[in-house]
């Protein structure tokens, strides 16, 4: 029985199994870390400053960037210095902690898309009335049920993966603590914890995913009813950064975790990761800045100096109510 708690400490594999390529990944993946903070803080900071990005949308959007904030910086930083100082140890509890983060921050991130593809169906199905729903109770309220489901969620897994028994090898082919390495390392079969995991997040996700495909559909229908097609256009492309947040989040996600444990393969693990931890988190300010006019007015303004002409020019200004020219 000793020897099913002897592991207290994993060895992560780091960004390549090759070593001579670890130098040259580890720069890029600090480069990329460093740009993916900047342009999440940016559109916070845009976002809090300016007044025409006062509307649940952006409130919304500042969350979902504290979010990718957040998880960037759960797995990225701590791979950087295992890689440059050559220590890859990372003890029992210090992974579990890293798992909780990831799936907390995944699963809340999942919980506000969801509320924002609602956000946007209300504002074109049912405009006359958006502003009443809408209102700053019930966007603070949606977003601390994304928080509280995300720890519940993330709870959930964490001790459905740290309740198998890690009695050796010990090397996580992985640069950071996640779900399918960890069980593959399990001394006991894990098909059990597997099936109850994979039941649950299908459950969370699935349902997260089909209310946004019905916020979607009914969209789609609205705007075909508009009778012009600029007016079509318009419509639509309010929504349509968010849209490209959809397809991103849901495609990475799914190449990273819908496949069973068993199959699993280090390269192909690590591959997919990067692109769902690490690529998304990156190309959502890039979504949000490139296609907003209001979002690349906040960011013209977003200097120092500009940030305080903004304050000042726009102390007495009312909060604006969203219409079809937002995102």
């Amino acid at each position: 029985m000793a020897n099913l708690t002897a592991v207290t400490a994993f060895l992560l594999r780091g960004f390549s199994a090759v070593p001579e390529l670890q130098l040259l990944s580890t720069a890029t993946f600090l480069l990329i870390y460093l740009a993916t903070v900047l342009g999440n803080i940016t559109i916070v900071a845009a976002v809090t400053h300016d007044a025409r990005l006062h509307t649940p949308m952006y409130f919304f959007l500042k969350h979902l960037s504290l979010v990718d904030i957040c998880s960037v910086s759960t797995t990225l930083p701590r791979a950087l210095v295992a890689t440059m100082l050559g220590s890859r140890e990372i003890s029992l509890c210090a992974c579990a902690s890293q798992l909780f983060a990831f799936v907390c921050l995944g699963s809340t991130e999942c919980f506000l898309i969801t509320s924002m593809a609602f956000d946007r169906c209300l504002a074109i199905y049912k405009p006359l009335v958006y502003t009443a729903i809408m209102s700053p109770q019930t966007c603070v309220s949606l977003v601390a049920v994304a928080w509280g489901s995300g720890l519940l969620f993330s709870a959930f897994h964490t001790a459905n993966t740290f309740s198998l028994p890690f009695c050796g090898p010990n090397v996580i082919e992985h640069f950071f603590c996640d779900i399918p390495p960890l069980m593959r390392l399990a001394c006991a079969n894990a098909d059990a914890h597997e099936a109850a995991g994979s039941t649950a997040s299908g459950c969370i996700i699935m349902s997260c995913f089909a209310l946004t495909v019905l916020s979607y559909v009914r969209i789609v229908a609205t705007v075909f009813q508009i009778h012009s097609t600029a007016g079509r256009w318009k419509a639509f492309s309010t929504c349509s950064s968010h849209l490209a947040t959809v397809l991103l989040f849901y495609g990475t996600g799914s190449s990273a975790y819908m496949q069973p444990a068993a199959s699993y393969s280090p390269m192909q693990g690590r591959v997919a990761a990067v692109f769902y931890s690490v690529l998304t988190p990156t190309l959502n300010p890039l979504i949000y800045s490139l296609r907003n006019k209001d979002m690349k007015g906040a960011l013209k303004n977003g200097c120092p100096g500009g940030i305080r002409k903004s304050l000042c020019g726009r102390k007495h200004a009312h909060t604006p109510t969203l219409t079809a020219r937002h995102l």
